[in-house]
């Protein structure tokens, strides 16, 4: 009796320790709708803080996605748990970064994760930041022109 014992309470503490980190890094899949059509790319950057949201490689990860049908979406793997922000936006001829014309008005299709509205300029981290506990995540963003 003893001897079972022993590898069994071995294997559940493996199991509890593989289950937690299952649950701390995960999935995150970014499904971008409203592009207004299929040309180029959807281009979505992951930020962990509001130092450098928004700002073209200042994000913890980047991920590019094709777009069918005027949708798109961005995936990123490995994601431990934390509060994040995405920005996105809508490269139809493959840019790498967002362009914009008079007074900072984006070129292309935009958006952010929670799809906040603002009515002067863009929104700050607070406004599109989540929670993102592990495991998998769908986080839908709607485009704007």
């Amino acid at each position: 009796m003893r001897s079972l014992f022993l590898p069994l309470a071995l294997a559940l503490v493996f199991g509890a320790a593989i289950a937690a980190s299952a649950q701390s890094s995960g999935k995150l899949n970014v499904s971008v709708a409203g592009v207004r059509n299929d040309d180029g790319s959807v281009r979505c950057g992951l930020y962990s803080s509001a130092n450098g949201f928004r700002e073209p490689g200042r994000e913890m990860r980047g991920a590019v996605a094709p777009i069918k049908n005027g949708q798109a979406t961005c995936v990123f793997n490995g994601i431990p748990a934390g509060t994040y922000a995405i920005a996105v936006f809508h490269a139809e001829r493959n840019e790498t970064q967002m362009e914009t014309g008079l007074f900072g008005k984006p070129k292309q299709g935009y958006g952010f994760s929670n799809n906040p509205s603002s009515t002067f300029g863009p929104p700050g981290f607070d406004s599109a930041a989540f929670a993102y506990k592990g495991g998998a995540l769908n986080l839908p963003v709607q485009l704007s022109y």
